[in-house]
């Protein structure tokens, strides 16, 4: 499957896939020029690329678009086998000027997305594997809204991490977090019983998987979230806008009830500013932490 097919049976529109495509090719002009295929890129020459939008005077936020658009590229490559890995994981511009939150979710916000998140009702019709994905899907609304967890930390869950008889979870380093140990809530377990001694088996079959990644298939995960999960929790709760706002919303949720120093490890920060960026008396002004910033100027 090329690049424009992805986009296509993804649901990108058109205006989408006509902008990811020109950016795209700008790109491999470029890498053209460099003498390099983009199935060679890592990440200092990531890094060169986004140098050279920048000494072309593009907005930040133009970069940025940029980047959001190589990184589902990558994806795409990773994939398909063409890359290890995401070379863009987590990159992107600091501007400087932030951006406000608004709409965080409360507590019983976060809460109801859980609950609400249906997996029993579906048309007889409906395919059992869709079943399944939804009881999966479901598993990954939790570790959102209560551990607070990104796509990159979902994706470097592996089974072992999990302690189910203790109700705890072992989040691994990445680049931009620490590791930490979570406590599940007591529903949780029980439905990431299910999802590991029924579910889990059910998809590796279907799909002849064999691997020891706690969420499965990995291939196109991004959109799995965006699209089988967002969409779903959008219709929930309309203020929900993407994965890192559930973040910034745990987050703050957490500092209302916990000291800074447990707020940071729990958030899996390597530096207390981190946590300090979502500490505001005034919850309207918060700037926005919920970026992943890189350390480009």
């Amino acid at each position: 499957m090329d690049y424009e097919e992805h986009l296509r049976e993804n649901d990108y529109s058109k205006t989408t896939i006509a902008h990811y495509l020109q950016r795209l090719e700008e790109f491999t002009n470029w890498s053209r020029k460099q003498r390099i295929r983009p199935e060679n890129i890592d990440y200092r020459t990531g890094l060169k690329y986004i140098k050279h939008l920048q000494q072309k005077g593009m907005a930040v936020q133009t970069i940025n678009n940029h980047i959001v658009t190589l990184r589902n590229y990558f994806d795409h490559l990773t994939a398909v086998g063409l890359r290890p890995e995401n070379p863009l994981e987590g990159v992107s511009v600091k501007g400087a000027v932030k951006r406000v939150l608004h709409n965080l979710l409360d507590g019983d916000e976060l809460e109801d997305l859980y609950y609400s998140y249906e997996t029993e009702t579906f048309s007889k019709y409906a395919k059992q594997k869709v079943k399944w994905a939804a009881k999966r899907n479901k598993v990954v609304t939790g570790l959102l809204v209560y551990q607070g967890l990104n796509t990159t930390n979902l994706k470097s869950l592996l089974l072992e991490h999990l302690e189910l008889y203790k109700g705890k979870l072992y989040v691994p380093s990445t680049r931009r977090n620490n590791p930490r140990e979570m406590e599940l809530k007591p529903w949780q377990v029980m439905n990431m019983l299910e999802y590991i001694n029924e579910i889990r088996p059910r998809l590796a079959k279907d799909g002849h998987i064999e691997n020891d990644k706690l969420f499965i298939p990995q291939n196109h995960f991004n959109d799995m979230v965006r699209v089988g999960i967002l969409k779903r929790l959008k219709k929930i709760n309309r203020k929900v806008t993407n994965v890192n706002h559930l973040r910034a919303s745990v987050i703050v949720n957490w500092l209302g009830r916990y000291n800074i120093r447990k707020v940071q490890y729990l958030a899996g920060h390597k530096y207390i500013s981190s946590t300090e960026s979502y500490r505001q008396d005034n919850l309207e002004n918060l700037q926005e932490a919920v970026n992943q910033y890189h350390p480009l100027s």
